[in-house]
């Protein structure tokens, strides 16, 4: 087991990693720009690194700083959390080079899947069901891409292979638009990824956002711990998420979850991983799978009682994966929150001093959170500033417990978006189960 581990993230995510480091007697180093010095785990670290100055490009995003902070404190691990370099295959490959452990995936893994045309091909290739599609990069010749788009049946969506966060696509709604569309997208790509690949796939038209759980440990085991709902979306972001998904048959459920084990041994997969799906007509097609730590896996926490971020750090020390499918019951259901510093109407970000912070509590109730009463929201990093999750026996009174608790939390001296929040879970379709991933924009009219 690692004897030291540098957390190179910022925010509740870090503070997360830096609880599980210290119930394993493992040792941190909390890096950080010069307004994070203040940080919760900043100040909970064992030691501390200042590695640049507030713009992620300077600090959180800074390479050889990261490494330099390794060397300088003998980390001899780095926790990538999620966002900023976790999915960066070239940063896993200078901390392999330097003679560190990187928890995650092998760069090689990381690039494979970081690829969307490469991504489903190895999906199609595991039997992992997908939307039907070009199959492949888009070719330069325009009749050839009609063809594929009559194949396929509009609407289409067109692609960017390097894409993400929902960049890099265009929808297309009849064989008129489509030479225009892929040369527009294919501009965009190269603009903001530096490649100018595109793909195009049938676009579904009201689909649920429905994601597998899976932790392998690239010896050949794997398994997988259920799945979550994240249909409830703004601008392709995630607000609310729960797990399981409610609403779908066992029988197509079990296929889905075994067809995801089965492609993390064939690609050789090692730590947590998410298998993320478009879900319309009781099927399932992949989308694209994210290699690192969700944010919302406290929802699979909750239902499985299994702690992730553990269980990812014993299989990147190279530890057998010590699960096996039939001790991963699932026990009730759990919701999950995002609560961002932003105004509820217009969702422009809210940064400055929280006068006062309560957390809600009781049975069922767990707020992760890096705020406390003066602590400053900065202006330059993600809105994101605490999760609120509850779980109980099932969904009615797992949501019944949101509720209160959204009511009970206090977050003073800025705006935030928990009355959107308290209007989401009275929402009575979202009661129901099952919206779309198009609810919520039209729900706000947008």
């Amino acid at each position: 087991m690692f004897d030291k581990i540098l957390i190179a993230n910022r925010g509740e995510i870090a503070l997360r990693i830096l609880r599980a480091c210290k119930e394993m007697g493992i040792a941190t180093v909390a890096v950080h720009s010069l307004v994070d010095r203040n940080l919760k785990h900043v100040r909970l670290a064992d030691e501390s690194v200042c590695i640049g100055p507030n713009p992620s490009p300077q600090s959180y995003l800074n390479i050889p700083a990261l490494i330099s902070a390794m060397e300088i404190t003998d980390a001899v691990a780095v926790h990538p959390g999620y966002g900023f370099l976790a999915e960066n295959a070239d940063f896993a490959e200078q901390v392999q080079k330097s003679g560190f452990t990187f928890i995650g995936p092998d760069p090689d893994v990381i690039r494979l899947m970081g690829d969307k045309v490469s991504a489903i091909a190895a999906m199609k290739k595991a039997g992992v069901p997908t939307v039907p599609g070009s199959d492949g990069p888009l070719p330069d010749n325009s009749e050839r891409s009609m063809e594929i788009g009559r194949r396929i049946g509009y609407p289409v969506i067109i692609k960017a292979a390097s894409g993400g966060g929902g960049r890099g696509m265009r929808v297309v709604h009849n064989e008129e638009e489509l030479v225009n569309a892929i040369a527009v997208t294919k501009s965009e790509a190269q603009a903001a990824f530096g490649d100018g690949t595109v793909y195009m796939e049938k676009f579904l038209q009201n689909p649920r956002h429905v994601e597998v759980q899976i932790m392998s440990d690239g010896q050949g085991n794997a398994v997988h711990l259920g799945d979550r709902d994240c249909s409830l979306q703004r601008r392709h972001q995630k607000v609310l998420e729960e797990a399981p998904a409610p609403g779908i048959s066992e029988e197509v459920r079990n296929q889905v979850h075994e067809s995801c084990v089965q492609a993390c041994i064939d690609i050789g997969y090692r730590g947590a991983g998410t298998f993320e799906f478009l879900y319309e007509n009781e099927c399932f097609y992949f989308i694209e799978m994210n290699t690192r730590i969700q944010v919302e896996h406290p929802v699979t926490e909750m239902v499985t009682g299994v702690d992730l971020i553990k269980e990812q750090i014993r299989v990147c020390a190279g530890e057998k994966l010590s699960l096996k499918q039939e001790d991963i019951v699932i026990h009730g259901h759990s919701f999950e929150c995002r609560i961002n510093a932003e105004d509820p109407q217009t969702f422009f970000p809210s940064p400055g001093k929280v006068n006062n912070f309560h957390m809600p509590g009781g049975l069922g109730v767990r707020v992760d959170s890096h705020l406390y009463s003066g602590y400053s929201v900065p202006p330059n990093y993600d809105s994101m500033i605490a999760k609120l999750i509850t779980h109980a026996e099932d969904r009615e009174t797992a949501l019944a417990r949101m509720r209160v608790a959204l009511s009970e939390l206090v977050v003073d001296g800025i705006k935030t978006n928990i009355p959107l929040q308290e209007e989401l879970v009275r929402d009575e379709n979202f009661a129901k189960g099952g919206v779309n991933i198009h609810y919520l924009e039209k729900k706000l009219g947008l």
